[in-house]
């Protein structure tokens, strides 16, 4: 079973479009969207969900009110703000730390698991896709990254498949090195700009820290051409290999909003044309590993 990572050092680079595109391209499949704080790849991939799973994160304090008798400890003792002057909890507050649990001395306060967001087992029509959602302002988003892809494990397993396509998160952070870890190859997806020459130089440098092989795709490369040599050039340098360039296209916004992948909307295009090229590539690379 082969993994491919569509990463990038920062948000809004294209590589939830390039990872649908991919998607209606391969041949036995699975696709896990592993960008949990703003899973968006089931906006154009349209899952049918099969199954649904809880996920708990950080655990959260509860007070038992019978027996507080408002000594104040927790409030002193805080760090996060998370108790009112009523020595009430902040739910939105509390980051789990335990710490108003241990210097309560009537046991009033104790650590619950709470229900942190929800992972998803699907259909769609290119295969079965895992994904996930984390509710606004919880944490543990790299432990969700995790278990959506045991769950893209299990679904290839199960349906016999070869191959999964994951739509990774943005940055550098935790949420990036749970999808980049163990897979075979990631792509980073960067645009020529400022910021992304810089975040790309950041998550080129993740991927090669823990021996993961990457390539690198430039999106929307003709807006800046002199960005465009500079990300190739540091590529270059580094020992990256380059995937290849697609243009600035009105196609991708049309096909978003028809909600297709580019391959769908119009596979004759030049920049369609040139994602096919670039994912049989890609598909020689990690089948030759």
């Amino acid at each position: 079973m082969k993994q491919i990572t569509i990463i990038s050092g920062k948000g809004g680079t294209g590589k939830t479009t390039i990872a649908a595109a991919f998607a209606s391209l391969a041949k036995n499949a699975v696709f896990a969207d592993c960008d949990v704080d703003a899973a968006d790849l089931h906006l154009i991939l349209n899952p049918e969900i099969k199954e649904t799973m809880t996920f708990k994160g950080l655990k959260i304090a509860v007070k038992d009110p019978a027996k507080c008798t408002s000594c104040a400890k927790c409030l002193e003792h805080c760090r996060f703000n998370a108790i009112d002057e009523n020595f009430n909890i902040k739910p939105m507050g509390c980051e789990g730390c335990g710490v108003c649990e241990y210097v309560c001395s009537t046991k009033a306060i104790t650590l619950v698991d709470r229900i942190s967001g929800h992972a998803f087992l699907s259909e769609t029509r290119f295969g079965p896709m895992a994904h996930a959602v984390l509710k606004t302002a919880e944490e543990a988003s790299g432990m969700l990254v995790s278990l959506v892809r045991e769950n893209a494990k299990r679904l290839a397993r199960e349906q016999n498949r070869d191959l999964i396509i994951i739509d990774g998160p943005p940055g550098i952070g935790c949420p990036v090195i749970s999808a980049i870890s163990g897979v075979d190859l990631v792509l980073v997806v960067s645009e020529p700009t400022v910021s992304g020459v810089h975040d790309a130089e950041r998550v080129i440098g993740v991927a090669k820290h823990f021996r993961v092989p990457a390539l690198l795709l430039v999106n929307k490369f003709d807006l800046n051409i002199q960005k465009t040599e500079e990300l190739e050039k540091f590529c270059l340098d580094s020992g990256v290999g380059l995937a290849g360039r697609l243009p600035y296209d009105n196609l991708t916004t049309e096909a978003m909003i028809a909600q297709k992948t580019l391959i769908e909307y119009s596979d004759d295009a030049p920049i369609s044309k040139e994602l096919s090229r670039i994912w049989e590539l890609l598909r020689g690379v990690i089948d030759g590993q």
